[in-house]
């Protein structure tokens, strides 16, 4: 597989990474032996730069991988990436954001403890909470750092100033966001402060939730499936969006291409500091996806990409209200 820097770390990544999400939450009822099987083939494959958070079913994704690895004695080999910073009730959507430092210490702690490890690779504040100073956060989250408990730091959603404020005090070693050829947001700055920085972009959502394969039914999208409550998935927005996606589907069709690997290929081949993570849920997915990473396109078929997809092209906001807190705009 396509390998990249991790940030100054000295470590590489694969690319893709595997958002493990979807595992455990948000997109309809999870198989649980699926979701092991799939990690350990994904592992297999060569994946090794996986991606979690302890909010992704409260607790049992990082479980779930945590339990993974010490079955398949992998963890020398691979980099995992967690998060802390939303907090929600059981079974609900709507979210606080706490980013004091005794909470940020005290779900460092939790988190290793699902996960099995004696440190964090990667770790993320998941959301930003605009009440506590850069300087406060950051600081809490060097500490962990100082302690041996975590091995880098990311900021998620954040604007490219809060990367340079973030940056001055302690190096960021990864920004994620979502990024896609449907929410080009990153470009309006983000992807420029990085590659000044050194710090690697990591987008999530790089095939649009689903979309952008041009193979979800969404009209039989799964109760507890938030896609269903989505504004890019209801009514207008969704007919247009759908638009879209027969166009990539023509283009992919045109490069023997599948429509999610000139997604993905398209991210990999417009920036060299970018590590897309897509989500799957199904060992099929795996080889498809990792397949991406080699298909070149020439700077005419990025061209012609970024005319299909330009800047504010798919219809409806990329989540609801609630999703949006703490994201931050540039």
């Amino acid at each position: 597989m396509l390998r990249r820097d991790l940030g100054r770390t000295g470590l590489t990544v694969s690319v893709p990474g595997l958002g493990c999400m979807g595992m455990s939450e948000f997109y309809g009822p999870a198989d649980e032996a699926e979701s092991r099987r799939t990690l350990a083939e994904a592992l297999d494959l060569g994946y090794d730069f996986l991606d979690t958070a302890d909010t992704y079913g409260l607790g049992h994704n990082e479980e779930l991988i945590g339990g993974v690895l010490r079955e398949t004695g992998r963890r020398g080999r691979v980099v995992v990436a967690t998060k802390f910073g939303i907090v929600r009730a059981p079974g609900a959507y709507a979210r606080t954001l706490d980013n004091s430092p005794d909470y940020i210490a005290a779900a460092c702690d939790a988190s290793l403890r699902r996960l099995g490890l004696d440190a964090v690779d990667l770790y993320y504040c998941h959301r930003r909470d605009p009440a506590v100073p850069v300087e406060d956060l950051v600081g809490a989250m060097a500490r962990l750092v100082a302690a041996g408990k975590v091995r880098a730091l990311g900021l998620s959603e954040v604007s490219a100033a809060t990367l340079r404020a973030a940056h001055a005090v302690h190096p960021i070693t990864a920004v994620q966001s979502e990024y896609s050829l449907w929410s080009r947001e990153p470009e309006a700055g983000m992807l420029d402060a990085c590659r000044e920085l050194g710090t690697t972009f990591v987008a999530y959502s790089p095939l649009g939730r689903g979309f952008l394969t041009g193979a979800l039914d969404v009209a039989g999208l799964a109760a507890g499936d938030f896609r269903a409550g989505n504004p890019r998935f209801q009514g207008e927005a969704l007919a247009r969006n759908r638009d879209l996606v027969a166009a990539l589907a023509a283009f992919a069709q045109g490069r023997g291409l599948t429509p999610a690997q000139v997604a993905l290929a398209w991210l990999v081949n417009r920036e060299p500091h970018v590590v897309p993570i897509p989500g799957a849920r199904r060992v099929a997915r795996l080889a498809e996806n990792a397949g991406a990473a080699a298909v070149v396109l020439s700077p005419a078929e990025i061209a012609e990409l970024d005319a299909l997809f330009p800047p504010g092209a798919a219809a409806g906001a990329r989540y609801g209200e609630a999703g949006m807190a703490g994201i931050e705009a540039g």
